[in-house]
């Protein structure tokens, strides 16, 4: 049945085709043959009645013309007669005659043929000169229907297409014959030459057609077992030229735009002296390395408390500053904006909101007006700043849910990319927000919208087919809202490879001893490492609680095993994270209380923010990271750790919450609410053996490192390009088709 389908199909279109094509040559050419026959009949009738009606004309008959005409038009092909003066008017017709028609333009000889439109169909209007010695009497003419013919001009095409789909239809049952008989027998040829090739008998009975391809299938099974090399001879290094190669080809001449409510860089005023800052962000660390590939302008609010007397006056600073890429424009805003947009709406309501950390969310009007108004500015400075009318805009995050849409409606050619950082919860959990259709509206302005994970995508869907009217392709994540169509895809974030703050690192060795040394951490001790902000989505006070539980389970490391956690104070201005903070701090005294001994004591807290290159020391000197984020959208500090370990060792133990638990699959996966379980899981990470522990990190990295933040950059601004591509190509049909519509009314 297979088979047949795919002989008869194929055939059949291809029939069918031909069909298509030739029916109007064959209507035409039929129509032409008939057409003449109607021109021979009429000059027929016009020299069987001349000398008549000539006759008649000068006679001045009019009643016996009348009767003529009346007598010739009972043939039903014979439309009407009609008869002109020479100046055109119509002086004489039969009844039959078309009331919108006219007497035609005298014929240039003395006779002439055309075919006139009217409401009743096409007809051939046959004029002949009338004379009389040498005195031009006026014109006849004469008027077919020809609507018979278009009768049989379409039973002509009928009859060709039934032709055509018998002799296919004949033709690919032959086909079908032939080829299952011929396929049986080189089926039958392959298997005894294999066979024969088996067993070693001679090759020389097989057949010429079926030898080359015997020898292959031999070659491809002696080949099974060797190592494959596909996937490393089609793998694209991603890099900053690899993403700016992107831009060059197919984003020719694009503006970039990032807009983030983070700034990559910080001036803060410390003891009277500007100190430069880069802030503890996950999104700053995949973004940053983009920008300084592509240049253009990044907008940010500026909230360092010295970063207004580092801006030009326009609010602009170029960036980074060991080696100028792009502009940095940071934005103010006021103390009650910041407490309203960002504090407020974005993380009281929609932060826990989106993380299942079991923290209630809070939505206040007063909030929600400071939220649009901050996301308003923003589009203001977009606006301002956009030097041409389609920049390629990088909307960053939960703060700016609203300004896609904002933007779109100013700059509908802006290619809008925006990436949500953090989960997208369910709709049920959604539909506690007041202001959600107005949240999702905003965001289905964006071109095309990017989450970590499949399962976000699939969130964000339901979401928009609850709460909005809308048409959804689930085939090709795909939203249609008004006159917009929205991609929605995963894109897994991702860092920069090889990252920045390695270059300068020491050996790992050296890095180790480092920070046993800036610690006190005794040689010897197995040291674990978590390096967080004070967020209640993180898990801190979970993982020293799940050490508690290790040492208690396996009290041979007590003494010899030391966690040190650095965690950077974060939105103190929130109750939540102040306790969050509290409750971190009151778990590790308990357990150094508990397990402490000789001036050793197993969590080490410091509550700092640390630099990218300090940070990736203390990866590189540690044998276990601990990552327990309750709720993450992708947790970058676990890409970071596997990055750090050039010397392929160590050990990561991940949360199955946190988004890199999707890629990161050779890490130690574990359930950060189950303590006993963590604690077993630290066990077996302190005990790996150093080849396993090197096979796991061996295959992290080339995971990593093939998925970076270019390729991340790269994936979404390919699609993007195809997007713009496909919108200008529609943009032109449109044009086209205005012109040809303007072209007709005129």
């Amino acid at each position: 049945m297979r088979m047949a389908i795919r002989f008869v199909l194929p055939l059949l279109l291809v029939l069918g085709g031909i069909a298509w094509g030739g029916a109007p040559l064959v209507g035409s050419l039929v129509e032409r043959w008939f057409r003449t026959d109607v021109e021979m009949r009429s000059q027929l009738v016009f020299n069987s009645i001349q000398e008549s009606v000539t006759g008649l004309v000068l006679a001045k008959a009019d009643r016996k013309i009348d009767a003529l005409f009346k007598h010739i038009t009972q043939d039903e092909r014979l439309l009407a007669l009609g008869l002109c003066t020479p100046d055109g008017h119509l002086t004489q017709r039969s009844t039959a005659w078309p009331k919108a028609l006219a007497c035609p333009p005298a014929p240039a000889l003395d006779h002439a043929f055309t075919v006139q439109h009217i409401d009743g169909g096409p007809v051939l209007v046959a004029t002949f000169a009338l004379a009389a010695d040498n005195t031009y009497l006026g014109r006849l003419v004469i008027l077919h229907d020809l609507r018979f013919i278009e009768r049989r001009s379409d039973s002509a095409e009928l009859y060709l297409a039934g032709f055509l789909a018998l002799l296919g239809l004949g033709a690919a049952g032959v086909t079908v014959v032939v080829a299952r008989l011929t396929l049986r027998g080189w089926i039958k040829a392959v298997r005894k030459g294999l066979a024969g090739g088996s067993d070693g008998r001679d090759d020389s009975a097989l057949s010429p057609d079926v030898e080359p391809l015997v020898r292959e299938m031999r070659k491809i099974l002696r080949n099974l077992d060797a190592p494959r090399v596909l996937a490393e001879a089609i793998r694209l290094d991603w890099g900053p030229d690899s993403l700016r190669s992107v831009l060059r080809d197919e984003l020719p001449g694009a503006e970039v735009m990032v807009i983030s409510n983070r700034e990559p860089y910080i001036h803060n005023l410390e003891d009277g002296k500007v100190m430069l800052q880069r802030p503890a962000s996950g999104l700053v660390t995949a973004l940053e390395p983009i920008m300084r590939a592509c240049g253009g302008t990044w907008i940010a609010h500026g909230s360092g408390s010295a970063d207004q007397s580092m801006v030009d006056e326009n609010d602009h600073l170029q960036v980074p500053p060991e080696a100028p890429a792009y502009t940095l424009r940071r934005l103010w805003l006021s103390d009650e904006e910041q407490d309203g947009y960002y504090y407020g709406f974005a993380n009281e309501g929609m932060w826990p909101l989106c993380h299942i950390a079991f923290v209630r969310p809070t939505f206040r009007a007063s909030d929600w007006e400071q939220y649009v108004a901050v996301n308003r500015k923003f589009a203001d400075a977009i606006i301002a700043e956009a030097r041409t009318p389609n920049p390629v805009v990088l909307v960053q995050d939960y703060h700016f849910a609203l300004l896609p849409k904002m933007v779109r409606e100013r700059l509908p050619e802006a290619t809008i990319i925006t990436f949500w950082h953090i989960p997208w919860p369910n709709p049920e959990v959604f539909s506690i927000c007041p202001w959600k259709e107005e949240i999702l509206s905003g965001l289905l302005g964006s071109s095309i919208l990017g989450f970590h994970t499949q399962f976000h995508c699939i969130n964000f869907l339901d979401s928009v087919d609850r709460f909005l009217e809308s048409h959804i392709d689930r085939e090709h994540s795909t939203v249609r809202a008004g006159n917009s169509t929205t991609l929605v895809r995963p894109y897994p974030i991702s860092i920069e490879w090889p990252p920045t703050a390695l270059a300068s690192q020491p050996p790992a060795d050296e890095c180790c001893e480092s920070v046993r040394r800036k610690y006190g951490i005794p040689i010897g001790t197995k040291l674990a490492v978590g390096v967080e902000r004070f967020d209640y989505t993180k898990g801190i006070a979970d993982r020293f609680h799940a050490v508690g539980s290790l040492l208690e389970a396996h009290p041979e490391w007590i003494g010899r095993f030391t966690l040190l956690q650095v965690a950077a104070p974060t939105r103190s201005r929130l109750a939540a994270y102040r306790e969050t903070q509290v409750e971190a701090e009151t778990a590790a005294a308990a357990v150094n209380e508990r397990f402490g001994r000789n001036g050793w004591v197993p969590i080490i807290l410091v509550p700092k923010h640390h630099e990218p290159e300090d940070v990736f020391t203390l990866f590189r000197a540690a044998d276990v990271c601990l990552v327990s984020s309750l709720h993450d959208g992708m947790n970058l500090v676990a890409k970071e750790f596997v990055a750090s370990r050039d010397d392929e060792d160590g050990v990561l133990v991940l949360s199955t919450f946190a988004g890199a638990s999707r890629e990161l699959q050779e890490a130690l996966i574990v359930n950060p609410y189950d303590i006993r379980s963590m604690g077993e899981a630290l066990h077996m990470g302190l005990s790996m053996p150093a080849e396993q522990r090197r096979e796991r990190m061996r295959l992290m990295r080339e995971m990593v490192s093939e998925h970076n933040i270019y390729f991340w950059a790269g994936r979404m601004l390919l699609d993007a390009a195809r997007m713009r591509k496909r919108r200008n190509i529609e943009y032109s049909i449109e044009a086209m088709t205005r012109s040809a519509i303007k072209a007709g009314d005129s």
